[in-house]
């Protein structure tokens, strides 16, 4: 009986992955350069010092029209040298303007608050957001950008992170793995997150579902917004699988950090569509069966074991290639421990207390 429930479900799996790949190629027409949109590149940041001069040399090196790009940058009222460090480095560039963020806007906290105060001064046809611990590479503008034909609403990239040890390098494929699943379901038009680190929508669109002060509170809004914007049913919204528009973000440093990011995506994550659980309860019935299998160990069960790391390691391979960062995956066999106790863990962790630890502040 073990091994009937084992096979079931891990055949679901096995189909999901096909189907997610398959999504996540999708391709999109492009506009010719000559027709791209002026955008505002938006960078909310608090307490991040360590990190906010990499985020502006790489955003400096955009290549982008200059009549085309300003660039935003948000100090969320940081207690760190995160803002004369902008104003620092943004003097005497035209394309670059500093917004502070007022102690509180309406039912605003946080990172939204951040993020809508920015917006309102924004010129741009399109925002594009990422995050201080991002460098974008030079062309992530101008591919994000070009997708944007008339009907489309929407759009997000690809983000890795810095890999060079075991814990590292099983962050960035559990990045990769979950905006797979991400990027597959938005192309079939069934969203189910999506990650705001590399984001973009037309400030339009936004203006119609009212903006952040609208939408109900979330830790995780960009999820929110990408649900906001797609009930609209007036605009595609698309993942298009773009090396070019791909972002890398530095890695958790620690288990703690990693649990608070964990819990954050999970509590926003809790109000995903329906077909979010059958997606997530494949996985986590696959993950118990693998848990489980010393206490029904047969050559069956290892056979099944065995054909779901190789389901795992070509889903991931056949992105990592096309990223060209395919070497990460020597990182694969600490990233499906990680991956199976993770997955079944998540729900005692999000479950008792949906309380978020995120940047110094409680929400």
């Amino acid at each position: 009986m073990f091994e009937i429930i084992f096979l079931v479900f891990l055949s679901i799996y096995f189909i999901q992955t096909i189907v997610f790949l398959i999504g996540t190629k999708k391709k999109f027409p492009q506009l010719n350069e000559s027709d791209l949109p002026t955008i505002s590149v938006i960078v909310a940041a608090r307490n991040e010092e360590e990190n906010i001069v990499r985020c502006m040399k790489s955003l400096e090196g955009l290549i982008y029209p200059e009549n085309k790009i300003e660039i935003i940058l948000v100090d969320d009222r940081s207690t760190d040298k995160t803002g004369s460090l902008i104003s620092d480095f943004i003097k005497g560039k035209d394309k670059f303007k500093k917004v502070v963020t007022e102690e509180r806007q309406g039912k605003l906290i946080g990172k939204t608050n951040a993020l809508a105060s920015a917006i309102k001064s924004a010129k741009g046809e399109i925002i594009l957001t990422t995050d201080a611990d991002c460098a974008v590479n030079p062309l992530w503008a101008k591919t994000i950008a070009s997708y944007y034909l008339p009907d489309v609403g929407l759009a997000n990239g690809f983000t890795s992170q810095e890999y060079f040890n075991n814990f590292s390098g099983m962050q960035n494929l559990d990045f990769i793995y979950l905006l797979t699943v991400a990027a597959g379901t938005i192309n079939y038009n069934m969203p189910l997150s999506c990650i705001g680190n590399n984001m973009s929508y037309r400030k339009s669109a936004y203006n119609e579902v009212g903006g952040y002060e609208s939408l109900p509170f979330s830790v995780t809004e960009d999820f929110n917004l990408l649900f906001a914007i797609h009930k609209l049913k007036k605009y595609k919204v698309i993942y298009p699988f773009d090396s070019e528009g791909h972002v890398i973000s530095k890695p958790c440093q620690s288990w703690k950090e990693l649990l608070r990011q964990k819990k954050r995506w999970g509590v926003g994550g809790m109000k995903s569509p329906l077909r979010g659980y059958f997606v997530m309860a494949s996985g986590f019935i696959t993950h118990i069966a693998i848990i489980l299998s010393p206490f029904f160990f047969s050559p069956v069960t290892a056979g099944l074991i065995t054909f779901k790391l190789i389901i795992d390691f070509m889903f991931l391979y056949v992105i990592l290639k096309d990223l060209k960062i395919a070497d990460s995956l020597k990182y694969f066999l600490a990233f499906e421990i990680y991956f199976i106790f993770y997955v079944v863990l998540l729900p005692v962790i999000v479950l008792p207390s949906q309380k978020v630890k995120w940047k110094d502040r409680t929400f």
